[in-house]
C-alpha cells in the first residue's frame, strides 16, 4: 500500500524560502473512518516523528485490503518550530512572532455555536448517522467563514494561516492523535477526552489524564469539545449518545529525544488502538489485553510544584515514585548574600499520587517549575 503523498504551501520566510507540510494518506480499500495523525507540534517535542516513521514504513507492507477507511500522517507539523534554537536547545514551544503557545491557538466550534441548544432541540429525534453528518457539515461551513480572510488581499496573521491550513487538514476526521513529548522529562501518558477513556488502555503507557477541565484551544480539545458540547445537550433533551469521535494528545518521552521505548510504546499503542477500532488489520494487533487496570486521573488531580526559593536542586525523587504525604520531593540548596553559609531546604509532598514529569533544568530561580503529581 503506497501513500499519496501531498506538499502543502504555509508561508514564505523574508528569505525567499517557504515552509510547507507534507502529507501522507493511505486509503484502503473499504469505506470508513478517517483517522488522522500529527506530531513536532512543539518544536522540541521530537519522538512523535520516529513513531510516524514506522507507521510509514509498516503500511507500506500492507495491502489495500488491510485498511477501512483513511490515514493521514503529518510529520513535522511544525516548520516553524522544529528549526527553532537557542544555543544548542531547541524550543519552538511558542510563536517567536506572538508570544503564542502553538498548541493553545485552535479554534473551537462550541465557541462560535450560539444557537446550539436550537440545533439539538430540531434534530435530537434523528438517527444518530444523520444527526452527526449535520453537525458535521455546520461545523465545517463555520470554519470556513470564520478563517475566509486567510485568502484575502489584506493578508491574515501567521496564527490564523497555521490554524487554518493545520485544522484543514483534521476538521472532518473521526480519530485524532496529536504526538507530544514532555518538554521536561515524564512517564509516557496521554490525554483524553470526557467519555473516552474506554480506548486509553489501547495506548501502551503509563497512565492516562481525563480532561475534566481545559487549557483553551489546544488542538485535542478544539476537536472533540463541539461534540461533547452537543452531546450534553441531547441528554437534556432525554437522548444519551456518544459519537464515534476521539481525540488523543500522546506524551511520548521528553523533549530533544528519541527514546526507543517510548517510541517503541507509541507505536505499538497506535496499531494497538487502530486494531481495536476495526480501521487496520496488521499481523500481531490487536495485543492481547492486560491484566492490569489502566489507571486514569483526572486533569484537576495533576499537582505542580514550583521552587519556593532560588537554589539548586539535590536528591530528588526519580519520575515514576510513588509518595505519600510528608514524603521528601527534593532538597534546594540556597545560596545568599549575607555573609552567611549557604542553607538547605527539604520539600515534602502535600500530595499522596506518583511523581510523573520533573523539569529537566535543577537551577532554580524562585517560583519555577520543579515537578508534577498525579494525585490519587
Amino acid at each position: 500500500m503506497q501513500p499519496n503523498i501531498a506538499t502543502l504551501p504555509l508561508c514564505q520566510m523574508a528569505s525567499g524560502d517557504r515552509l510547507s507540510l507534507q502529507v501522507y494518506r493511505f486509503v484502503g480499500h473499504h469505506p470508513g473512518k478517517k483517522v488522522y495523525i500529527q506530531s513536532n507540534l512543539h518544536g522540541a517535542e521530537i519522538a512523535g516523528n520516529g513513531v510516524i516513521f514506522d507507521l510509514l514504513t509498516m503500511l507500506q507492507d500492507l495491502e489495500t485490503e488491510c485498511l477501512r477507511g483513511e490515514i493521514w500522517l503529518v510529520p513535522v507539523c511544525n516548520p516553524l518550530g522544529v528549526n527553532q534554537r537557542s544555543h544548542h536547545f531547541a524550543t519552538g514551544r511558542y510563536n517567536p512572532y506572538s508570544g503564542e503557545d502553538w498548541n493553545r491557538i485552535f479554534w473551537d466550534y462550541e465557541q462560535f455555536c450560539p444557537d446550539l441548544k436550537d440545533f439539538a432541540q430540531a434534530h435530537h429525534q434523528d438517527d444518530l448517522d444523520s444527526l452527526q453528518t449535520r453537525y458535521r457539515h455546520r461545523l465545517l461551513d463555520s470554519f470556513a467563514q470564520h478563517h475566509s480572510h486567510c485568502q484575502g488581499s489584506r493578508g491574515a496573521a501567521l496564527t490564523d494561516i497555521y490554524r487554518y491550513r493545520l485544522q484543514s487538514l483534521c476538521a472532518d476526521a473521526d480519530y485524532l492523535l496529536d504526538l507530544h513529548s514532555s518538554s521536561n522529562q515524564a512517564l509516557d501518558h496521554l490525554y483524553c477526552g470526557q467519555g473516552r477513556s474506554a480506548s486509553a488502555q489501547s495506548f501502551q503507557v503509563a497512565f492516562g489524564i481525563v480532561l475534566d477541565q481545559y487549557d483553551g484551544n489546544a488542538l485535542d480539545e478544539a476537536f472533540l469539545k463541539p461534540w461533547v458540547a452537543l452531546e450534553r445537550e441531547l441528554r437534556l433533551l432525554g437522548r444519551s449518545v456518544q459519537f464515534d469521535l476521539e481525540s488523543w494528545t500522546l506524551e511520548l518521552g521528553s523533549g530533544m529525544a528519541t527514546n526507543p521505548q517510548s517510541l517503541s510504546r507509541g507505536y505499538d499503542g497506535i496499531l494497538n488502538y487502530l486494531a481495536h477500532k476495526g480501521v487496520l488489520q496488521a499481523p500481531g494487533y490487536p495485543l492481547p489485553p492486560s491484566a492490569e487496570p489502566f489507571p486514569l486521573v483526572r486533569k484537576s488531580q495533576l499537582r505542580r510544584y514550583y521552587a519556593v526559593a532560588g537554589g539548586f536542586l539535590r536528591d530528588r525523587v526519580a519520575v515514576g515514585q510513588a509518595v505519600q504525604v510528608g514524603d521528601p520531593l527534593y532538597t534546594l540548596v540556597t545560596y545568599n548574600k549575607y555573609r552567611t553559609l549557604p542553607a538547605t531546604i527539604t520539600i515534602e509532598s502535600q500530595d499522596v499520587g506518583f511523581v510523573f514529569d520533573c523539569s529537566t533544568n535543577e537551577s532554580m530561580n524562585q517560583g519555577e517549575y520543579v515537578l508534577s503529581i498525579a494525585a490519587i
